[in-house]
């Protein structure tokens, strides 16, 4: 699929469907061209997204049971050549193969795919051969979906507004199956809010890996927070900015490509001896600072709670720059002063220089 041959009408005709809610009333797509053109647009943009997410996990160092780290040697990957990957729901497929990727094709032994439509779960097995041209790539059955196999790295991708009360209800019995989780959603308060109840249910069984940076309860459930939502947002790729297809879609879909808010979550299951947290006393920020004349003001999450903080530009001036300009994932360990924030560590430059 190429810019020329893209169906506009197709493309409105879906955003309607996302937009009015109608997509929850059953399969939607209606022809391969459909997906291309859909799998090249929307797609991409939620592609976006799990890069932004995939890149966070890296920063803390994670990586799902048995898929181990970049620098495998030869027999390490071939003791993990038993990870699979489950894309649920996976409509184009975007989800699955960014996870893929990220983990390496190599060392993943197949790619599951489960769609309500059949022509979507063909597109997606079809776009993952010919991005990964060795890599095992099975339709889901029922028998499994109805079982109790294991599944490896449970890949789900805006699903959420779609999904009546019993679809959800199978869907948490196949988590539970799940060796990790990897959920991103669309960052409104409705579906944000829905994930947070699913994190409540799940975090009994599985270990908070992102965004949170402890094990309890979710502090936005507190009832001064009622108004707040655990969102996020991805940065769009440099240059788009300057491609004329992509400005041309922009103004045809209605739609801000510097947008990109999500909402996610990453659960791996408990283990009988649990590892140490990387980010044990670190603080994410929720959505993004909100900057002043000579200061700023974040929502973050703590072990504590969700708290807004503010900082003076005259305690921190480099970190004042920094939150002026956010990039990435935006995870600190705060110094703190009179309820203040006066400093504060970045994850990521203890991951760099050893410190994790």
């Amino acid at each position: 699929m190429t810019w020329t041959e893209i169906d506009w009408a197709a493309l409105e005709r879906l955003r309607g469907l996302f937009l009015s809610g109608a997509a929850a009333q059953g399969a939607y797509w209606r022809s391969a061209a459909e997906l291309a053109s859909y799998d090249l647009t929307y797609g991409e943009r939620i592609g976006w997204k799990w890069d932004a997410v995939l890149r966070e996990l890296d920063q803390r160092s994670f990586r799902p049971p048995g898929a181990g780290a970049r620098a495998l040697s030869a027999s390490a990957r071939n003791a993990a050549a038993g990870l699979s990957v489950l894309d649920w729901g996976c409509g184009s497929g975007i989800a699955g193969r960014r996870v893929v990727r990220w983990l390496g094709a190599d060392r993943v032994s197949v790619l599951r795919l489960w769609d309500h439509s059949a022509a979507a779960a063909d597109f997606a097995a079809e776009a993952a051969h010919d991005r990964f041209p060795k890599l095992a790539v099975e339709h889901l059955t029922p028998g499994f979906l109805a079982g109790d196999s294991p599944v490896g790295v449970l890949v789900i991708s805006h699903v959420l507004n779609e999904l009546p009360a019993s679809e959800l209800l199978a869907l948490r019995g196949l988590a539970s199956r799940a060796q990790a989780i990897l959920w991103v959603e669309p960052g409104t308060r409705e579906v944000s809010r829905a994930l947070i109840e699913l994190r409540e249910q799940l975090r009994d069984r599985f270990r908070l890996v992102a965004p949170c940076t402890h094990q309890n309860a979710c502090g936005l459930l507190a009832p001064e927070n009622a108004r707040h939502w655990c969102h996020h947002f991805a940065a769009p790729p440099v240059g788009i900015f300057a491609d004329s297809n992509w400005v041309k879609f922009g103004q045809r879909a209605g739609i801000d490509l510097r947008s990109l808010p999500y909402s996610f979550l990453a659960l791996e299951r408990r283990q009988t001896v649990e590892a140490v947290d990387p980010t044990a006393g670190f603080s994410r920020v929720i959505g993004e600072p909100r900057s002043y004349k000579g200061f700023a003001k974040v929502l973050s999450c703590e072990t504590g709670g969700v708290t807004e903080r503010m900082l003076q530009k005259r305690d921190a001036p480099d970190l004042f720059r920094k939150f002026r300009r956010p990039e990435g994932a935006m995870v600190y360990r705060w110094t703190i002063a009179e309820e203040r924030i006066v400093g504060g560590e970045p994850l990521s430059r203890l991951t760099r220089s050893g410190g994790i």
